[in-house]
């Protein structure tokens, strides 16, 4: 099937074709036909599988028509992330390049003076994140009863960052007569009570089983010891032919150090995660983008949905503590067919961690024990490790152990010369001083 039989108009369909896109992907397929007849929908896909066109094509072609007026805009998307909210406004600007419509971004971060006046001239598309949008609500800047279509995007993220009562919040905020529409990677119980509760007679898409990896991608796990990690993932960066790779951790403290570990042995590294400032982040995602940047290390913000199509490896650093943030993580390579590598450096303590993501993901993840133990291996016998003072895992030992130290005592009881004199030491100098020889009960004078 191509885009001609989805029933886009000619100017999307233009603007589709410029971009190099011929054939729409399955989530594409069925959702864009359903839209555009109106309908409330579940999108249920995995990552990397075109979902964010499935919703702005037909929303563009649904809002040709009408004009926005100051502060009420005429559809609402919602997501979890600066990252992914900026890259949905790129996708509007490039498939409604031929329509008139115009969009605002709502993101923490960013001036509100200049989103201030936006949403005054009026925008037909408002794409937010939740704190974001409600501020602007509570400052009266924004007015959502004239939203016709209102889309939440990656909703299972929204419940693992807590925005979930936002959302309701937000929702009775809308006009019931309109086109909502959820799209997720997964359908947590949470999930689908939200879905149950504000769609009216959802078509529900599912185009792959929930929490599944895409077959594009071959993803190992590596079992090693804590202190092994950083150079275990030296190692296999430098066996691998990487073109660009996202590392992942767990914390954003860890990103941090990460970074600086990899840096400092030569590798072309940078850090992303939600403390760094909005511009910070926005240049990073972009000189990655570029290929100035061939490792990115990264909290899970990096995670969800940003489309960066030629990144050739992932590497989980740390195993995810939620278990559908595996396949969000890896789902950042082996993108619109292409091949992809990933591969988790485990420890003998992630063993719950790792059953927990293969239950997911249904399978067991192929080990790497081979090459694990060649690449541990390799480590060089002696050698102090300069991430050592880096680990806060492991503090180094200031004293040898206790069988050692008895050892050494001994040694240096031994090296004393004896006493020339026999006499006792008092420890108070070669005098016991006389208030010590008094007889308690003694009256004196």
């Amino acid at each position: 099937m191509t885009f001609d039989a989805l029933g886009l108009s000619d100017s999307v369909l233009r603007a589709v074709a410029e971009t190099g896109y011929t054939e729409p992907t399955p989530i594409q397929e069925k959702a864009i036909p359903t839209m555009l007849m109106g309908r409330d929908m579940v999108g249920l896909a995995q990552t990397g599988t075109g979902k964010t066109a499935g919703f702005t094509l037909p929303m563009i072609d649904i809002l040709a028509a009408g004009r926005a007026k100051a502060r009420m805009p005429r559809s609402l998307i919602l997501e979890p992330t600066r990252e992914l909210a900026a890259q949905v406004a790129e996708s509007f600007e490039k498939y409604g390049k031929y329509n008139r419509l115009n969009h605002a971004l709502l993101i923490g971060g960013e001036s509100f003076d200049g989103q201030d006046k936006l949403l005054d001239r009026g925008v037909d598309v408002l794409i937010a994140t939740p704190g974001r949008l409600l501020d602007q609500v509570e400052r009266g800047k924004v007015l959502l009863r004239n939203v016709k279509v209102f889309v939440i995007d990656e909703a299972d993220r929204m419940l693992d960052m807590g925005f979930i009562p936002d959302i309701e919040q937000i929702v009775k905020l809308l006009t019931p007569m309109r086109q909502t529409v959820l799209f997720s990677a997964t359908m947590p119980t949470e999930i689908r009570r939200l879905a149950d509760t504000y769609l009216i007679n959802p078509k529900e898409i599912a185009v792959t089983k929930s929490a599944t990896t895409a077959i594009t991608i071959t993803d190992l796990v590596t079992i090693v010891q804590e202190r092994e990690k950083r150079q275990t993932l030296r190692k296999i960066i430098l066996s691998e032919d990487v073109n660009s790779a996202l590392v992942f951790c767990n914390r954003k403290r860890d990103v941090d150090v990460l970074k600086k570990s990899l840096s400092r042995h030569g590798f072309n590294a940078s850090a992303l995660h939600g403390d760094l400032a909005q511009e910070t982040r926005v240049a990073t995602l972009e000189a990655f983008r570029e290929g100035k940047i061939t490792l990115l290390v990264a909290s899970d913000v990096a995670a969800r949905g940003l489309d960066i199509p030629d990144v050739s490896h992932v590497f989980n650093f740390d195993v995810p503590y939620n278990p559908d943030d595996y396949v969000h993580r890896i789902g950042r390579t082996g993108r619109a067919g292409k091949s992809g590598r990933a591969i988790t450096i485990a420890t003998p303590e992630d063993a719950k961690l790792l059953s927990a993501v293969e239950r997911v993901i249904g399978r067991k993840i192929q080990r790497l024990d081979e090459a694990g133990a060649e690449i541990a291996g390799e480590i060089e016998d002696g050698t102090v490790n300069d991430d050592q003072s880096l680990d806060r895992s492991r503090k180094p030992r200031k004293y040898p152990d206790r069988e050692q130290r008895s050892v050494d005592k001994t040694d240096r009881r031994k090296a004393i010369p004896k006493q020339a004199t026999d006499k006792p030491v008092i420890g108070m100098g070669d005098h016991v001083p006389a208030f010590l020889q008094r007889h308690p009960h003694r009256k004196v004078g």
